[in-house]
C-alpha cells in the first residue's frame, strides 16, 4: 500500500485547505450586524506576523464541514459577539466575494457570503473568542458608514461603507457579487511563496 504526500499543515488552521492554485482556501459566512442607528458592529484585528497593521472587518468566519452558510453565520455571531440569533433574524445573502490576502505569512483565498442582522441595542462580548482570536482580534465597535470612510485603518471588504449605508435603510433583495478582490494587492503570479 502506498500513501500520498504528507498533508501540509498550516498555522491558519485545519479548515484552510491547499487549493490547486497554490492558495490556502476556505468558505466563510459573515454577518453585517446593524443597530437601530444603522451602525455596523465591526471587529478590529491584526496579523500576528504584522502587528503594526490592523483593519476593520465584519463578524464571521469559516464554514465547518457539514454546516450551512446560515448555520455558520449564526454560530460566528454568537461566538464573536455574544448574539444569539435565529435563522429568521438573518437577511440574505446580501453579498458575496472572494478575498485574496496575506495572513499569518500565507496567501489565502476566502470565499465569503454575507448576511445582515438587525439587532437594535447590543453590547458585544468577547466571551466566545478562541485563543487564536484573542491573539489577533483587538476590539469590537459600532461604526457608521461615515465613520468607516473616515477610518485611517483599512476596511474589508473595501466597499463596506457603501454597503452599510445602503443596507441601513433596508435590503431590497439584491445580492451584490463583488467577485475576486485582491485585498493586499498581491502579485498573484507568485502566490505560493
Amino acid at each position: 500500500m502506498t500513501s500520498g504526500p504528507p498533508a501540509q499543515t498550516s498555522s491558519l488552521g485545519p479548515d484552510w485547505v491547499l487549493g490547486d492554485d497554490g492558495l490556502r482556501h476556505r468558505s466563510a459566512a459573515r454577518v453585517i450586524v446593524l443597530d437601530d442607528a444603522g451602525r455596523a458592529l465591526l471587529v478590529r484585528g491584526h496579523d500576528a506576523d504584522q502587528p503594526e497593521r490592523s483593519w476593520w472587518f465584519t463578524v464571521g468566519g469559516g464554514i465547518d464541514a457539514g454546516e450551512s452558510a446560515v448555520d455558520a453565520a449564526l454560530r460566528e455571531v454568537r461566538e464573536e459577539a455574544g448574539l444569539h440569533l435565529a435563522a429568521d433574524d438573518l437577511e440574505g445573502p446580501v453579498m458575496t466575494r472572494a478575498g485574496i490576502f496575506r495572513f499569518l505569512a500565507e496567501t489565502c483565498r476566502q470565499d465569503e457570503v454575507f448576511f445582515v442582522a438587525r439587532v437594535g441595542d447590543h453590547e458585544p462580548t468577547r466571551d466566545g473568542w478562541t485563543d487564536v482570536e484573542r491573539d489577533v482580534l483587538d476590539e469590537m465597535r459600532w461604526l457608521s458608514a461615515a465613520e468607516l470612510r473616515a477610518q485611517p485603518l483599512e476596511v474589508f471588504p473595501p466597499s463596506l461603507p457603501d454597503v452599510v449605508e445602503r443596507l441601513a435603510s433596508g435590503w431590497d433583495g439584491t445580492v451584490v457579487h463583488l467577485g475576486v478582490e485582491n485585498d493586499d494587492d498581491l502579485d498573484l503570479d507568485d502566490v505560493a511563496g
